[in-house]
């Protein structure tokens, strides 16, 4: 008996070291909107930052200890010195372009582009977590900029520029402390023949500069190749594999991950090395409604000196592999009641928030939506406050207490892909009664239907969310179950019809609709749970 109970536990124990020998995780590693991931190690600590477009505050940074689990620990951008878009229009095609995160001698840099007003740019600090310098900005075009420390101490620029009548990427040295250009600036590579050669990195490893950049554009035909060169200035050689990434061939196309390119190599502290990535997932069809987001895949070195991401160049949804010690982060709570001083960091607005629209101090644990003349169709600052979709199976559930007194007056909450492209479910007055409506906005056409009497008191609004629909719900505070009054197509809101770069946000607005409300809105609390 206790010859077989040794004989069991030893089996037991054999098939668990073959179990965790090797590490399983999921990708995407940060779901949701969150592309164009750019990421730097300080000792056995990660940092990653990714695009923000015309969400403030910008530049969302994200820390982990083990390149697969990551927490939001801040913003980069957070005062409108910094992020200037009173003239963004189009807030998911304006707005901040691809980062860049570096680190070099005690200092943090975030290099990015705002194509709304100004261009190239960077900030610093020494506290990744803490508040950001004012911008330094660089008189170089183009987009995508990337900032390369040598160990000579100088320090260039690489942007995604048309120079000497080029498309590609260009160089130049700058002065780091002031930004300004020690060189001319110069075409070093034109990709690979892809379309759009972008989002340039430049890494010097055993005495070889290479230069990474995505082609094929932003979407199911996106690929990541490299080129490398003894001279930081070229000429660079393609390598002959290329690309090292991407989902457009026959290995890759019919797979739910695409468009994967716009990626970032960092060598781990236990000399693994690993790409961040942009990618999107398709829903029903071939179609995506939740923005491009940010995976994650181990990479080899072969013989040549080339990096080999797998045999077909393609990553899975699940990836096998040795990975660091795991350090799990704490998940965001479902529910927000609002009782901490200041939003949580899952929150945006569009564009810069005017702070007259929005307070925590009004009633302790609530926020306060102050309705102003512009609507989420316009191209303008609005009482707006909102999160990512991360998952395609989601419920996204309020409570609002809103009384409105004249017409026009509207609060609840929105589906939002950009503002030619949202659902909204809201709360409006109707000739001295507050009725419930479902409104489509879908390009030229726009549709609200229901005008629901509802009963006096506090309201939960509630969207249900899968791959392919949205479904809208209410009950009364007092009453036992949800009553399902509609549901809408998700593809109508994806980046396939809607357009632009970003992915959809639930949030809570208000809008007086051309005039200022003179009835506040105000949320009890907001949950987010991922079903």
């Amino acid at each position: 008996m206790n010859f077989k109970k040794l004989l069991y536990s030893t089996i037991m124990l054999l098939m668990t070291t073959c179990i965790f020998s090797q590490t399983t995780y999921r990708n995407p590693i940060i779901s949701g909107f969150n592309p164009d991931p750019s990421v730097c190690r300080v000792g056995a600590d990660y940092y990653l930052v990714t695009s923000s477009f015309g969400f403030f505050p910008g530049v969302p940074i994200y820390h982990s200890k083990d390149l697969i689990n990551w927490e939001q620990i801040g913003y980069c951008l957070t005062r409108k010195s910094q992020l200037p878009m009173d003239n963004c229009r189009h807030f998911s095609g304006h707005g901040i372009y691809a980062p860049t995160i570096r680190y070099n001698k005690g200092i943090f840099y975030m290099t990015t582009t705002n194509v709304t007003d100004g261009g190239n740019f960077y900030v610093t600090s020494t506290n990744p977590a803490n508040e950001w310098s004012e911008p330094i900005w660089v008189k170089q075009g183009g987009i995508d900029p990337d900032l390369f420390f040598d160990d000579d101490n100088k320090i260039y620029l690489a942007s995604t520029d048309v120079v000497e009548g080029k498309a590609g990427i260009a160089l130049s040295e700058i002065n780091i402390k002031t930004g300004k250009l020690i060189s001319e600036i110069k075409h070093i590579w034109g990709g690979t023949g892809g379309r759009y050669p972008e989002a340039p990195h430049i890494y010097k490893i055993n005495g070889w500069y290479y230069l990474m950049i995505a082609e094929g554009g932003t979407e199911y035909g996106h690929m990541e190749t490299i080129a490398r060169s003894k001279n930081i200035w070229g000429p660079y050689e393609p390598n002959p594999d290329n690309p090292i990434l991407t989902h457009r061939g026959f290995s890759g196309q019919n797979q739910q991950i695409q468009g994967t390119g716009h990626a970032d190599m960092i060598e781990a502290h236990d000399g693994s090395w690993w790409l961040v990535f942009l990618a999107f997932r398709k829903a029903g069809g071939d179609y995506h409604q939740l923005g491009r987001e940010t995976f994650l895949t181990p990479f080899t070195w072969n013989t040549n000196g080339w990096p080999v991401v797998s045999p077909k160049d393609t990553i899975g949804m699940l990836v096998k592999t040795k990975t660091l010690p795991l350090f799990p982060t704490k998940a965001i709570p479902v529910r927000d009641d609002f009782t901490d001083k200041k939003l949580g960091l899952q929150w945006n607005f569009l564009r810069n928030p005017d702070d007259a629209t929005w307070s925590l101090n009004e009633k302790a644990g609530t926020l306060q939506l102050n309705g102003i003349a512009s609507t989420l169709s316009e191209s303008a600052s609005t009482a707006f406050i909102g999160r990512r979709q991360q998952h395609f199976n989601f419920t996204a559930t309020t409570k609002i207490i809103f009384n409105p007194v004249n017409k026009g007056e509207e609060a609840g909450i929105t589906v939002l892909s950009n503002e030619g492209h949202h659902y909204d479910f809201f709360i409006a007055g109707n000739e001295g009664k507050r009725v419930l409506n479902l409104r489509l906005k879908i390009g030229s056409s726009e549709d609200t239907r229901n005008d629901i009497e509802l009963p006096e008191g506090e309201i939960i609004l509630r969207i249900t969310g899968t791959a392919e629909w949205y479904m809208f719900s209410y009950k009364a505070d007092n009453s036992p179950d949800f009553i399902e009054i509609g549901k809408m197509e998700s593809r109508y809101l994806s980046s396939e019809v809607a357009g632009g770069f970003t992915g959809v946000y639930l949030g809570m607005y208000s809008t007086g609709n051309g005039k200022k409300c003179t009835t506040p809105a105000v949320f009890d609390w907001f949950d987010y749970q991922n079903d």
